[in-house]
C-alpha cells in the first residue's frame, strides 16, 4: 500500500531513546490516521574496510546487520536484539579511532559482543567467521570460551 505524503506531514507520537542510547525512535501518525515508527540514527563519518582480497570498500552497516541477521539471527528473539548486536560491534569498531578498518576487525567486533550476548550464536558464527574444518576447531573455541567464564 502506497502512502502519498511526506514524514514531515505526519505528527508525532511519541519520541523515545532505544535502550542503548544510539537511536531515536519516534511513533507517529500520518494525516490518513495510518500510525508508523521511525528510527533516527546518529550519522557517524565513513569508515574504509580493507577486505582480505586487498579490496578497499566504504564499510555498510546494513550489510553487516544482513550477515549477522543470516548466520545468526535464529538464535534471537527479536529483530531488536540482533540489530543491539550490530549497534554494539559498529561502537567498537568506531571506538578505534581510525577511518580504516579491516573486515578481520569486523569479524571480532561481532564475536566479542555475541561472546556476552548468546554463547551458541558466538559458535555458529565464529565457525563461519574463522572458517572451521574440524570438530577440533569447535572443541577449541568451547574449551577458550569455558576458559573465559571461568576467570570472569
Amino acid at each position: 500500500m502506497e502512502r502519498n505524503f511526506k514524514i514531515g506531514d505526519s505528527k508525532v507520537l511519541e519520541s523515545r531513546e532505544t535502550v542503548d542510547g544510539n537511536m531515536i525512535r519516534r511513533r507517529r501518525e500520518s494525516p490518513d490516521g495510518h500510525r508508523f515508527t521511525t528510527y533516527e540514527r546518529i550519522e557517524m563519518p565513513p569508515l574504509t574496510v580493507s577486505k582480505r582480497s586487498g579490496n578497499k570498500e566504504i564499510f555498510d552497516r546494513d550489510k553487516l546487520l544482513l550477515a549477522v541477521r543470516r548466520s545468526v539471527g535464529k538464535f534471537f528473539n527479536s529483530e531488536l536484539e540482533v540489530e543491539e548486536v550490530v549497534n554494539r560491534a559498529c561502537d567498537i569498531l568506531y571506538s578505534y579511532g581510525t577511518d580504516e578498518i579491516t573486515s578481520k576487525q569486523i569479524g571480532e567486533a561481532v564475536l566479542d559482543v555475541l561472546a556476552e550476548v548468546n554463547e551458541v550464536a558466538y559458535v555458529r558464527f565464529a565457525s563461519v567467521f574463522r572458517e572451521f574444518k574440524t570438530l577440533e576447531d569447535f572443541e577449541n573455541i568451547l574449551k577458550e570460551q569455558k576458559k573465559k567464564k571461568s576467570c570472569a
